[in-house]
């Protein structure tokens, strides 16, 4: 490792074994003080072999290589992974095979000192792409427009030749990247924009290629532009999504267990391409339906100003009005969601990293908890072990909300439905979240539930504002905070019953 170098030259190959290198040849002529790191999809035509040989004769090259074709944008994150990793300071990114000029990297340095990015932009410039075909124009100038379009975003955003100031942009910034494709320039350039960086465009002309093929698909364009789609819905529904903040670091470990192992796996799979029509039905979902009767009860039954906890916050997007009125303390095992919940709320009153097995805080804490969707991923014996919790770290006469999903409610009878089809299509295990155990059945059920921890049952309510997904619970600890010991196995009500707007206490 060489810490602390300036400036690194990044160039993905593919089967470009004629130009890897007069590609080099043209950069050393350039006499600046730069290193060159070439990575390599184990290209058929031998392209690896001849880095390799570039590297050993030349102290300022660099080959990574791996095993098959990966997509150009997994290729530029790695290389910008891997400058983050050797400390340089600026980073040029760059295709092989000449339509991005070697020459010009002198150009791009030259602003380098006051912008965050340099791109190379192909439409400042008339006729620049007057070399090209009728169809890639076509496909090039339709980019441009739908990404200015729709992410109203003023940059040549789908090219590949940039300058980076890696020492003002956090690494972290590109973990928010999704795409692994093409798509991966416009993405990752709109995820920097939108955490202010500082990008000037300079004018390119590029050439149709000197040698070989272009290696686009249809089914690059087809994933751009459904992943276009996505960033432009997902900002409309909540655009804090895109914005870094450090991520959390847990002082202390956590003991392995099943509900740590599947959340922690249920916020990295958040991250993968295949996620993202789920996470944009989720966070519709969570913006329009549960938010607004967050809102309603939480104003209810919560006091201005009220020290509350939100016992399994996830993301945290359904906390941004109520926080202005709480002072929220977010809990959650996985500090993956504790990252996305500082972005989205970054005036929370505390993270807790723990478990709501054994919540890290004294006795009479909180005046009330709440959660959304956590429930009915535990069996009825740890149900009551979290009840008994909440019960401990609330003060008397605390109240607790849950919303709860029915056995019979809409979101769990289409997600056991999406799951079937997914399933026989891809003849595997398919799960879009962890595995929900315990639903709920009836009024009597929840009461036992609560009375057997403590608590009363203040509010009961299953209803069309929520498109009848939730059941809404009200809780209340009681002066000593004990109850009566009660059998917590499950009452039967029919869901008959159980429909209304509101159903009074029995």
């Amino acid at each position: 490792m060489k810490p602390n170098r300036k400036l690194l030259i990044f160039v993905a190959t593919y089967n470009e074994a004629e130009n890897v290198e007069a590609l080099f040849r043209r950069i050393r002529g350039l006499n600046i003080d730069a290193d060159v790191l070439f990575l390599d999809d184990n290209s058929p035509d031998g392209t690896g072999k001849i880095i390799d040989g570039l590297a050993a004769a030349n102290s300022n090259v660099y080959a990574i290589h791996r095993s098959g074709k990966m997509g150009i944008g997994s290729a530029h994150l790695a290389g910008i992974a891997w400058a983050y990793e050797h400390k340089y300071q600026t980073l040029v990114t760059m295709d092989c095979d000449f339509t991005h000029a070697p020459e010009r990297i002198v150009d791009f340095l030259a602003h380098a000192d006051k912008y965050d990015i340099i791109v190379g932009s192909r439409y400042l410039q008339k006729d620049s792409l007057r070399s090209w075909n009728l169809l890639r124009k076509t496909l090039t100038h339709v980019g441009h427009w739908l990404t200015n379009a729709l992410l109203r975003m003023p940059y040549d955003a789908t090219g590949a030749f940039r300058l980076y100031r890696l020492d003002r942009i956090p690494a972290g910034v590109f973990d928010l990247v999704y795409s692994r494709s093409y798509s991966f320039f416009f993405e990752s350039l709109y995820i920097c924009w939108r955490n202010g960086a500082r990008i000037r465009e300079i004018p390119i002309e590029l050439p149709a290629r000197t040698y070989g093929h272009s290696k686009m698909a249809w089914r690059d364009v087809i994933r751009s532009t459904t992943l276009l789609a996505h960033l432009y819905i997902k900002n409309f529904i909540d655009p804090r999504i895109f914005l870094y903040a450090e991520p959390f670091t847990a002082s202390r470990q956590l003991e392995p267990s099943r509900a740590r192992r599947e959340w922690t796996a249920y916020w990295i799979e958040k991250k993968k391409p295949g996620a993202l029509l789920y996470d944009l039905v989720a966070a519709f979902y969570r913006k329009f339906i549960i938010k607004p009767q967050l809102n309603r009860f939480a104003g209810k039954y919560f006091p201005s100003d009220a020290k509350v906890l939100h016992a399994g916050c996830g993301s945290g997007q359904v906390d941004s009005d109520i926080a202005h009125k709480l002072r929220i303390s977010a809990l959650d095992i996985s500090e993956q969601a504790l990252s996305t919940y500082r972005k989205c709320q970054p005036k929370s009153e505390c993270l807790i990293h723990g478990s709501i097995f054994e919540i890290a805080t004294s006795e009479s804490t909180f005046d009330g908890i709440y959660n959304l969707g956590v429930m009915e991923h535990f069996t009825e014996p740890e149900i009551h072990k979290i009840l008994k919790e909440f019960n401990r770290v609330l003060k008397p006469g605390g109240k607790i909300l849950l919303f709860w999903p029915p056995s019979f409610g809409l979101t769990v009878r289409v997600l056991a439905g999406i799951h079937w089809i997914l399933r026989r299509i891809s003849k595997s295990e398919i799960k879009l979240h962890p595995d929900e155990i315990t639903h709920v059945r009836s009024r009597k059920q929840i009461r036992a539930y609560l009375s057997a921890a403590g608590f009363s049952l203040l509010d009961f309510h299953f209803g069309y504002r929520d498109l009848f997904t939730q059941v809404v619970i009200v809780g209340q600890k009681g002066p000593s905070g004990s109850g009566a010991a009660t059998d917590i196995s499950p009452g039967r009500l029919s869901s008959r019953k159980l429909f209304g707007r509101r159903m009074k206490q029995a």
